[in-house]
């Protein structure tokens, strides 16, 4: 795996597709059936310092500006996505300290300042998982807390057919590997859960929750029907985990 391929692959098609196709999974849900509303892992936000890893178009900050957080700080990979986080920030009369730049490298940003690092379906999109839980440590204050959501490991294992889950792919093969969308192209890897408990524990984090599933009242309220409501029943689709810096 080249970092810079993944990096150019990547953020291409964030800055000439994005949301477009994809959708975005913003706050108050850490997927499609998990709420923060029902969850309430950050609690009282106001007068926190806030950094978000992956901002995309800027909703999940918006969120936490109106909760009264004091500052929201960003990074994203794609300079479109900054582009159109900027302009719904400002269209909400909030402001932000954005950088464009992969979350693995230095870019800036404030070590032992933020009271929390949050990351909504982005923090899977690293080429160096340990590393960036590393940084991600760094930019917390001691007791500081870091919340991500991905999508769950073994959503990506197993598929619907004929009204049965099947398993199409190995838990515990993490190789990258290419994803061919509408007008554009990606490149993943799916981790085990345990690849990111290790990677937060040698970065000096303790796991104070996890949640994975799916909340009844959001897909009874959304009567949803589809292959991916009926796996969400059956086994986790989405992970939320949340962390303290020690």
């Amino acid at each position: 795996m080249d970092k810079n391929s993944v990096y150019k692959t990547n953020s291409f098609y964030w800055d000439t597709q994005g949301n477009d196709f994809l959708g975005a999974i913003v706050l108050p849900f850490y997927g499609a059936f998990v709420s923060e509303e029902k969850c309430q892992l950050f609690g009282d936000v106001s007068g926190k310092k806030m950094l978000e890893i992956g901002c995309g178009n800027g909703q999940s900050l918006q969120y936490q500006g109106e909760r009264k957080a004091s500052e929201l700080w960003a990074v994203d990979i794609s300079e479109n996505q900054i582009e159109k986080a900027t302009q719904h920030l400002k269209a909400c009369g909030l402001s932000a300290k954005l950088i464009c730049s992969p979350m693995e490298e230095e870019c800036g940003i404030p070590v032992d300042y933020f009271d929390f690092v949050y990351s909504i379906y982005a923090i899977g999109w690293t080429t160096d998982l340990e590393g960036t839980f590393c940084r991600i440590a760094s930019y917390l204050k001691k007791d500081g807390v870091f919340i991500f959501s991905w999508s769950h490991p073994i959503h990506k294992c197993v598929v619907a057919e004929n009204n049965m889950l099947a398993f199409k792919k190995c838990y515990f093969d993490e190789s990258w590997y290419s994803v061919s969308l509408d007008e554009g192209a990606l490149t993943l890897s799916d981790r085990k859960l345990s690849t990111y408990v290790n990677a937060l524990s040698k970065a000096g984090f303790v796991i104070e929750q996890m949640i994975e599933q799916s909340d009844d009242e959001i897909m009874q309220s959304r009567d949803d029907n589809s292959d991916f409501a009926k796996k969400a029943k059956m086994l986790p689709v989405t992970f939320v985990v949340k962390a303290r810096k020690l």
